[in-house]
Parts: structure tokens; C-alpha cells; sequence
């Protein structure tokens, strides 16, 4: 578990600040229950929260590939994350249409804007590779 740097700082700000380092937070009530979308209280208990880091693994849930007009297409994947949470988000890396639903996959942040950076997913093994190439 991390410790909340400013205690202050809205939920929303805590999380953008975990993305700019590459990490990807989520919120755990006392008694173990899992929460993400980051919140300010627990949903249902208004249970106090306190943040984690996840270990960036996760499964591909549900994915689609959405086409744009004059543009390329690209996914749009629900990610079972190992720590217990399901977020929308992207694969990268792969062409939209090779997602595939129970592949396993790692965080990488995509710094296309590097003061809000957004949380992705590549298959797994894919970061460590490209990380090799730079």
C-alpha cells in the first residue's frame, strides 16, 4: 500500500500523480474491498479508502475496435486487472482487430501528452521488448 502524499490533493489528482510516475493506483477499503475508479469514500459503506499499487498485469475482458472517419481505427478494451478491478482502456502495440479477449497483457503508460499521461495495456512481455529497442 502507498501512503497518500497529500492528503488534501483530490482523489483525482493522487491518481494523475501515480500515472506521471508509471504507476497505476486503485483504492482498498479496511476491510480488503478492492475500488477503482478512484473515489473519496467507499461506494455503498462510505468506508475511509486507502491507495495501492497494482503490479500493471491483467487480462483482456471484453475489446472492440471502433472506426473513424478518415483516420485509423483503434480498441477500446475492458482489462481485468490482477488486482481484483476492470477498467476501460486500450491495447497498443498490436493491430485493433488482434486484440483478443483472454490475452494477458502489461501496463504501459502512453506519454503522448507527458503531463497527463494515460494508463494502457500492451500483451504481455511487449514493454520489456520495446524498452530493449530504445
Amino acid at each position: 500500500m502507498t501512503d497518500n502524499t497529500a492528503p488534501h490533493a483530490s482523489v483525482w489528482r493522487v491518481f494523475k500523480d501515480h500515472c506521471l510516475q508509471g504507476q497505476l493506483a486503485y483504492q482498498v477499503t479496511a476491510s480488503g474491498q478492492v475500488v477503482f475508479y478512484p473515489r473519496v469514500c467507499a461506494p455503498q459503506t462510505g468506508e475511509a479508502l486507502h491507495w495501492a499499487l497494482s503490479k500493471g498485469l491483467g487480462t483482456v475482458y471484453s475489446c472492440t475496435e471502433v472506426f473513424v472517419k478518415d483516420g485509423p481505427s483503434y480498441n477500446v478494451s475492458l482489462i481485468d486487472v490482477d488486482e481484483g478491478f476492470r477498467m476501460m482502456s486500450r491495447v497498443d502495440s498490436v493491430r485493433p482487430q488482434d486484440v483478443r479477449i483472454g490475452m494477458r497483457v502489461e501496463l504501459q503508460m502512453d506519454t503522448t501528452h507527458p503531463d497527463d499521461p494515460l494508463p494502457v495495456f500492451v500483451p504481455l512481455g511487449t514493454a520489456a521488448r520495446e524498452a530493449s529497442h530504445d
